[in-house]
């Protein structure tokens, strides 16, 4: 019995003593005031519905409302089917910019939704944006007829009378 009491109360005083502890906090970075930040137009496109196979590209526009230049270091999409470009230049304070995204649907169906990740120095870091739309699947065509060729096809003998 005294075997077991003991490796009991080291263990209760472990845990009560790695609770006690008081965690330090962390302070947030500060936010820099000046700093770069997006505008855009809209932060959300829907691009409606388009058949099944086809691409659809959009420019989403914005301007950099900060007091520092903009650079922009990435934007990724949430799958490999939507690709997102943009300029590696810094946007200067009160320029505009563009993130050109094409959506491929090749493979997709139905309700759309990519969202754009975009890794910056702007305040809003990361700032995500979202290409939508619903991919519509075009019904198969029905198969043809089976046909015979000519000389295949089988036909009553022709008695003379």
């Amino acid at each position: 019995m005294k075997k077991v009491i003991l490796p009991l109360t080291i263990a209760l005083f472990a845990v009560v003593g790695m609770n006690a502890q008081e965690k330090p906090a962390v302070a947030a970075a500060p936010v820099n005031p000046n700093a770069a930040s997006f505008k855009f137009e809209i932060e959300e496109y829907n691009f409606g519905k388009i058949e099944q196979g086809k691409s659809v590209s959009y420019e989403f526009k914005f301007k950099n409302v900060g007091k520092e230049p903009l650079m922009i270091s990435d934007a990724t999409a949430t799958c490999g089917c939507t690709k997102p470009s943009f300029a590696k230049d810094p946007i200067k304070p009160g320029a505009s910019g563009v993130i050109s995204v094409t959506f491929n649907s090749t493979g997709k169906s139905g309700m759309q939704d990519k969202a754009i990740t975009i890794t910056s120095n702007a305040k809003e870091n990361p700032k995500i944006i979202h290409l939508k739309g619903d991919v519509e699947v075009k019904p198969a065509e029905p198969a043809a007829p089976a046909t015979t060729p000519e000389s295949e096809k089988k036909t009553a003998p022709v008695t003379p009378k």
